[in-house]
Order: C-alpha cells, then structure tokens, then sequence
C-alpha cells in the first residue's frame, strides 16, 4: 500500500510540474510562490503520512502476532504442564502395582486356608495379621472385585469355562469366581477368573 501511495504521489508530482511549465505564463507571482508550497506538500503527506500508517499498521501486525505466538506458548505450556502433573500423579499412584500384583497370590492362599481351615485351627493372631495387611493393601488403594452374580464383562472377567444357567435370569451372569480380581485406584490390574452361566 505504501508502495503504492508513493507511486501515486510521483505521478500526481508530475502532472502538477506539467501542467505548471504549460500555463508558467499565466500564473502570477503570487501563485507561483503558493504553488512550491502546495507542491512541497503534496509530494511529503504521500511519502510522510504513508510510512506513520504503515509503520502503525506493522506494529499492529507485530503485535497481533507477538500476542498469537505469547498465547500459543501459554496453551502449549500450560497443557505440558498438566500433562506433566497427570503422569506425576498416575506414577505416584501406581508405583506399588507391581509389589502389589506379587502379592496377591499370596493373599489368595491365606484367604483359601483361612476359609478352609476347620475352627480354631488357625489362630487369632494370624486373623488379625492378615486383617492388618488387607487394611494397609486398601489404603493403597487396593478394592477386590465383586463379580459373582454379576453379569459377564470382557472387561473385568476372564471366562474360564460356561455352566449351564439354573434359571433364565441368570444367563450371562457370573455363576461362581475362581479366582478374584482386584482395582488399583480404579485401574484393573487382575482380572477375575470367573464360571459363566450359559
């Protein structure tokens, strides 16, 4: 645009200087020192005003620019940081899954000697360890599965074999559990091993 201002205001310079030099004659002194001026003028508000609107016109497209790039560098910013916080959190959360994945078959086998074991073969202290240790497991966030009578879900239930469902209402429900499953704060980390009513 600029250049374009400028290019107008040559031409238009030299159509004045033209028509000046045709009609010389005619113009009086008085004229002629008006027109130098008019001149002058018109040959500096071109170059003069269009280089302030230009140069306020770039600094507005800088600073539209400057502002997109700040908010841009903000977003990404503030997404890697909760990303960040979220992995933090998720790390934290599941440091122990692994220790604790080893000790589930553990827990398995007290829970079967326990609910095997005729009374008062098993004595209370071994009751209140194994209490203790499921109380301190939860506080980990360690929540056991109930899935028997609950109906079938790929998702939480690995099907080791299908039995014929007593009852209309119970086909597709889960008719007994082998082995029990467990959450970590929410996540499945073992599936329950379950006898599908068929």
């Amino acid at each position: 645009m600029a250049k374009l201002l400028n290019i107008l205001g040559k031409y238009k310079n030299k159509a004045k200087s033209a028509l000046k030099m045709e009609n010389k004659d005619e113009l009086s002194v008085e004229e002629q020192v008006i027109t130098p001026e008019t001149d002058n003028v018109s040959e500096e508000t071109p170059t003069d005003a269009a280089p302030e609107l230009t140069e306020a016109e770039k600094l507005k497209i800088e600073v539209a620019e400057l502002k997109d790039k700040y908010l841009r560098l903000y977003s990404d910013f503030d997404n890697f940081r909760k990303r960040t916080a979220k992995e933090k959190l998720d790390m934290i959360q599941s440091a122990s899954e692994k220790v604790i994945v080893d000790v589930l078959p553990i827990i398995d086998d007290i829970e079967r000697a326990t609910a095997n074991a005729q009374e008062g073969e098993i004595s209370e202290g071994v009751h209140l360890i194994f209490n203790k240790l499921s109380n301190t497991l939860a506080s980990k966030g360690l929540k056991p599965m109930d899935a028997k009578g609950e109906i079938f879900n790929a998702d939480l239930h690995e099907a080791i074999t299908q039995f014929p469902a007593p009852t209309e209402d119970d086909k597709g429900k889960v008719f007994d559990v082998v082995e029990k499953g467990y959450y970590l704060n929410e996540k499945v980390i073992r599936f329950a091993k379950v006898v599908v009513a068929n």
